[in-house]
């Protein structure tokens, strides 16, 4: 991978990361599509497929969570993908590995209150990514709102010149985000799911006529959710883009955020205010 990497850079073209954790669907195809498009006809679109172990706690889904790899490798082929970069746990974390990176106060808002440690998981393995693969640009789903603050924070503060680039969310014809843990759901669950974004809609539609208060947009979206008795709310928060740190009144560029659990499914979910 680094001698490929090399080639492309030797070329002078732009190399493209995208990177994820397999089990591809319409929402992935969307940010290949944009790395292609960022990379040109002469540029290199590079994608990771790595189901991350350090990002999992003990008693999450790692074990379950979805490989399909023969159906990657079609999907990347017929997308265009240059180079499909498939590392084992033990190619990216050998004998002896130590190294971690603490993303200090972001790690531990909204997601990572009930997942501590998952994003110095996510941020160690992306840097080593940007390390292997040595691309100009980096695109990630904004479905994953924290993870893209995060990484971006990272960026910045270890000088790693990498662009990070945000790719809207893609949603089913109901509203429901895409997501590889979406195979979960039954059809009784995956119903219920509907439910997420019509929340999150009500909210922004109320933000849209002039409310600001976040207590007001939270109160709104658990008025839908309730209406599903099976759905646990984990957090609902209105939060600032760039720290995360929550709001009382929507003043600044922010998101209301959310993470249920159905049928011990874990869906995470947002809506950008402004």
């Amino acid at each position: 991978m680094k001698a490929e990497a090399l080639k492309v850079r030797s070329a002078g073209s732009q190399s493209v990361l995208v990177p994820t954790m397999g089990a591809l669907h319409r929402g992935h195809i969307e940010l290949i599509r944009e790395a292609r498009r960022l990379a040109g006809a002469k540029g290199s679109v590079v994608l990771s497929l790595f189901v991350n172990p350090t990002q999992f706690a003990p008693g999450e889904d790692l074990g379950k969570y979805p490989r399909t790899l023969e159906a990657d490798i079609e999907v990347c082929k017929t997308e265009g993908v240059d180079v499909l970069f498939t590392p084992t746990p033990l190619g990216l974390y050998p004998e002896g590995f130590s190294t971690s990176i603490d993303v200090g106060s972001l790690g531990t808002k909204l997601c990572g209150l009930s997942r501590p440690g998952h994003f110095n998981g996510v941020a160690t393995v992306v840097v080593k990514l940007f390390g292997i693969t040595a691309p100009d640009i980096a695109v990630f789903g904004k479905k994953d709102f924290q993870q893209l603050a995060v990484i971006r924070r990272v960026v910045v503060d270890l000088d790693i010149g990498v662009e990070i680039t945000g790719v809207e969310t893609v949603r089913e014809a109901d509203g429901l985000a895409m997501s590889s843990r979406n195979r979960y759901l039954d059809d009784k669950a995956r119903k219920e799911a509907t439910a997420i974004a019509a929340a999150l809609k009500t909210a922004a539609a109320l933000y849209s006529t002039g409310e600001q208060r976040s207590a007001a947009l939270v109160a709104a979206a658990l008025e839908v959710l309730g209406r599903e008795v099976s759905i646990e709310v984990e957090y609902i928060k209105v939060s600032s883009a760039e720290s995360l740190e929550e709001l009382e009144t929507v003043d600044k560029k922010a998101f209301l955020a959310l993470a249920v659990r159905i049928s011990g499914t874990r869906l995470i979910d947002n809506i950008e205010l402004c």
